[in-house]
């Protein structure tokens, strides 16, 4: 199969992996297509419950229940903790 990218890709592609623990390019494309398809695969599994949050959402939005800047930083922060502290774990 040949792949042809735009010179500005070509050029993402060659620093990553001159900087990164790639052998070639081939190998970067490949994780790089792994880990679309992995995230491609979850979206799928997950169609249905993240649409159901969309509409969620909007139901909210619409009755005036929106959160501020404040407090979606900090919930943000507590599940970026929470985050950290399960891989700490795992």
């Amino acid at each position: 199969m040949a792949i042809q990218l735009r010179p500005e890709l070509e050029e993402i592609v060659r620093k990553d992996v001159q900087r990164g623990p790639y052998n070639s390019v081939d190998e970067y494309l490949e994780r790089a297509v792994t880990m679309l398809h992995e995230h491609e695969d979850w979206l799928a599994d997950h169609r249905e419950e993240i649409a159901a949050q969309i509409e969620e959402g909007w139901a909210s939005a619409q009755r005036g229940e929106l959160l501020t800047p404040e407090q979606v930083r900090e919930e943000m922060q507590a599940m970026k903790k929470a985050w950290i502290e399960k891989q700490r774990t795992a």
